[in-house]
C-alpha cells in the first residue's frame, strides 16, 4: 500500500472566457432538461429501485438452485407476485373494510377531539391564547385535516392519469424485469461512456449504490413487516378501533422517516383521548415508541449486516423537497433518492478530489455502515 499523498491538482491554469460560458450554458441547458424531464426520471429510479429488490432474490434463487439467472428471474417474480396475492387475499378484505369505517369516523373522532380541547382550555388563559381550540378548528385537527387533505390529493392524482399511470406502470415493471435480467450490461455501458481513467471510479460508484439501495429495501421491508405486525398486536391488545388498519399504516408510513413514525404513533393515541382520557393516550402513543425501539435496536441489528445512515437533518430536509415536488410518491422514494445522490457525491467529491478515501475498510462505502452486532462480530480477532 502506498503512503504517497495524493497529487494536488494543478492550480494557476488560465481558463478562456469563452470556455467558462460555454460550460455554463452546457449546465444550464441539463439543468433545464432535467427540470422537463424529472417525471420520468422518478419513474426509471423506481423501476431501478424495483430491479434491485428483484434481483437480491433473483441472486438467492441462482446461487441456492445452480440454476440460470433467466429461469431464476422468472421464479422469484413468480414467488413474489404469488406472495402479494396471497397477502391481498387474506388481508384486504379486513384491511379496507376497517380502512373504510375509519375514514367515514374520522370526521366523528375530529368532532369530539375539538369538543374535549374547548373542554380543557376553558379554564387555562394561557390556553386560550395559544389558539389550540378555536371555534372552528383547532390546531391539531387542522393539521390532521391538512395531511388528509394532501395525501386524497396526491391518490386522485394518480388516480386520474388513467392511461398515463397504466403505462407508467407496465413501463416500471418492464425496465425492472431488463434491469434485473441483464445488470453487467447497463452497468458496463454506463462505465464505458466515462473516460478511461475514470471507469474504476464509476464502477465502484455502480456497485456501492447497488449495496446501499440493497440494504435500504431489505430494512425497509423488515421494518414494515415489524411495525404492521407488532402495531396491531398492540392495539388489539388495548382494545383500540381499527387496530388492524392503523397496523397497516404504520407499516406502509414507515417508509416516510420521522414523519410517519409520528403519525402512525399519535393517530390512534389521538382518536382515543377524547373518549379513554390521557392515561389511555400515553399508553397508546407508548405502543407505537416501544415498537419502534424494538425494530430499531434489537430487530434490525439481528437481521441486517449493514445499516444506511444518513444526516436526519438532510433525511427530513429530502422529504420536504420530495414531498413538495413529487407528492406523495416523493415522500417514499425521498430516502433511496438521498442516499444515490450521497453516495455518488461522496465517492467524487470526498473519495476522489480531496483523497479522503478511508483506509481502514477494503471497501469504502459512501453510507452504508455495519450493525452494531456485526460490526463487533468483525472486530474480534480470529483464535
Amino acid at each position: 500500500m502506498s503512503d504517497r499523498a495524493p497529487t494536488a491538482p494543478a492550480a494557476g491554469i488560465p481558463v478562456p472566457r469563452w470556455a467558462v460560458g460555454a460550460w455554463l450554458a452546457v449546465g444550464a441547458v441539463l439543468v433545464l432538461l432535467l427540470y422537463r424531464i424529472a417525471d420520468l426520471l422518478l419513474v426509471f429510479f423506481i423501476a431501478a429501485l424495483l430491479a434491485v429488490v428483484l434481483g437480491s432474490v433473483t441472486e438467492i434463487l441462482r446461487s441456492r438452485l445452480k440454476v440460470p439467472r433467466g429461469a431464476a428471474l422468472a421464479l422469484s417474480l413468480t414467488l413474489m407476485l404469488g406472495f402479494l396475492a396471497a397477502l391481498v387475499a387474506l388481508l384486504a378484505p379486513a384491511v379496507g373494510n376497517q380502512f373504510q369505517d375509519l375514514v367515514e369516523a374520522v370526521p366523528r373522532y375530529l368532532a369530539a377531539f375539538d369538543q374535549w380541547l374547548r373542554t380543557m382550555t376553558a379554564n387555562s388563559a394561557f390556553l386560550r391564547r395559544t389558539g389550540i381550540a378555536s371555534s372552528e378548528t383547532g390546531i391539531v385537527t387542522s393539521a390532521i385535516n391538512d395531511a388528509i387533505a394532501f395525501a386524497r390529493h396526491s391518490v386522485l392524482e394518480y388516480a386520474s392519469a388513467g392511461a398515463g399511470l397504466a403505462i407508467d406502470s407496465v413501463a416500471v415493471l418492464v425496465m425492472a424485469l431488463y434491469l434485473t435480467w441483464r445488470p453487467t450490461t447497463y452497468k458496463d455501458g454506463i462505465v464505458q461512456l466515462m473516460p478511461p481513467h475514470w471507469r474504476t471510479v464509476a464502477s465502484t460508484i455502480l456497485d456501492d449504490v447497488q449495496a446501499t439501495l440493497r440494504a435500504w429495501a431489505g430494512a425497509q421491508l423488515l421494518a414494515m413487516t415489524v411495525l404492521a405486525v407488532l402495531t396491531a398486536v398492540g392495539l388489539w391488545l388495548l382494545d383500540v378501533p381499527y387496530w388492524l388498519a392503523f397496523g397497516a399504516l404504520a407499516g406502509v408510513v414507515v417508509l416516510v422517516p420521522f414523519f410517519g413514525s409520528i403519525v402512525s404513533t399519535l393517530l390512534p393515541a389521538l382518536l382515543i383521548l377524547p373518549e379513554r382520557g390521557p392515561l389511555a393516550f400515553l399508553a397508546v402513543a407508548s405502543i407505537g415508541v416501544v415498537v419502534h425501539i424494538i425494530e430499531a435496536n434489537i430487530v434490525g441489528p439481528l437481521i441486517m449486516h449493514h445499516k444506511v445512515a444518513l444526516p436526519p437533518v438532510l433525511t427530513i430536509f429530502s422529504v420536504l423537497v420530495m414531498g413538495r415536488l413529487a407528492g406523495l410518491l416523493g415522500l417514499f422514494v425521498a430516502v433511496p433518492l438521498l442516499a444515490t445522490v450521497v453516495v455518488v457525491v461522496r465517492h467524487l467529491v470526498i473519495y476522489q478530489l480531496y483523497g479522503e478515501r478511508p483506509a481502514d475498510a477494503p471497501v469504502a462505502h459512501a453510507v452504508l455502515q455495519p450493525t452494531p452486532r456485526h460490526s463487533a462480530a468483525r472486530a474480534q480477532p480470529a483464535e
